[in-house]
Parts: structure tokens; C-alpha cells; sequence
């Protein structure tokens, strides 16, 4: 847990297009996510995050590469009071998170035969901090679920909180 970066790596039987879509398009990161992403996809472009109707939107929260059906990456999103109160975050919890710099997240597309090799790095974590105790049970999840939504076309149910 002292480290700043996160990875995980899962291979899914799709193609790169299709994991970039599941990975930009609205309609397919709620499915698996249960957040809509409003972004041009293009280096330097704002990202808005639409989660349950509440949107989050911050100058800092922006795409920082995007090469379709190879590589996307931005920066992490703003923790609100109202997203910490959503996802039933516990007061001290949010306020040790706002505290942490920003981090960011990065998904390498790699072709490997018939399926597609995803590398997830979360980077620039504060060692032990909230964010990076957050996103070890998170990512794994998350990405277990696009995996399935992509493989059968039904993503996982979510996990009781």
C-alpha cells in the first residue's frame, strides 16, 4: 500500500474498437460503471462525470492522451460533497480525500490474438493514502464487470454495500 501506482491487467476476449467504445461512449460506461463520461476524447479535453444526474465538472479533470483502440488516460475526478454523501462515504473518509493531490488513470489497449490486453495504472497516489485504498477493491471490480459486459453483452450486478 505505500506505493503511488495502481495496476491491474486482465485480458477480454473483444477487439481494441470495441474495448475503446466501452471505455469513451455514454450509454456503455453506465452500464458497468453507472457513470456517463461527456468528453471529446481529445488531449486537453475537459471530462464531465455524469453519475446519477450528478455531474461533476473541474478545469483539473481533463484528458491527457487519447489514441483510440491503444491508449487513454486523464486525470481523476473531483470528490464533491455530494458525490462523498451518494456513495455513502463516511465524513472523515471524504476529508482525508480531498486532501490528496490528484491522481490519474491510464488504460493501455495492447492486441494479444483473439482478445485484447487491458493495463489499468492509477498513478501520482499519495502512498497509504484514501484514494489508493479506494481503488484497490475498485478497479478490480470495475474491470471484472466491463470484461463480462464485453464478453456477453451483460455487465456484472453491483456489489452490495
Amino acid at each position: 500500500m505505500d506505493s503511488d501506482t495502481f495496476v491491474y491487467t486482465t485480458y477480454i476476449r473483444t477487439t481494441p474498437e470495441e474495448l475503446w467504445q466501452a471505455l469513451t461512449e455514454p450509454d456503455l460506461t453506465r452500464r458497468y460503471w453507472g457513470v456517463a463520461f461527456e468528453s471529446e476524447w481529445t488531449p486537453g479535453a475537459s471530462m464531465v462525470w455524469d453519475e446519477a444526474g450528478r455531474r461533476t465538472e473541474d478545469p483539473e479533470q481533463v484528458v491527457l492522451a487519447a489514441e483510440p483502440g491503444r491508449l487513454l488516460s486523464y486525470t481523476w475526478h473531483t470528490f464533491t460533497p455530494d458525490w462523498a454523501e451518494a456513495v455513502r462515504l463516511e465524513q472523515e473518509a471524504y476529508e482525508r480525500l480531498v486532501r490528496e493531490r490528484r491522481s490519474r488513470v491510464t488504460f493501455v489497449i495492447e492486441p494479444s490474438g483473439d482478445m485484447v490486453k487491458l493495463t489499468v495504472t492509477h498513478g501520482d497516489l499519495e502512498p497509504g493514502g484514501t484514494i489508493r485504498e479506494l481503488i484497490g477493491e475498485g478497479w478490480p471490480a470495475l474491470i471484472s464487470s466491463l470484461k463480462s459486459l464485453l464478453e456477453t453483452g451483460e455487465e456484472l450486478p453491483e456489489p452490495a454495500r
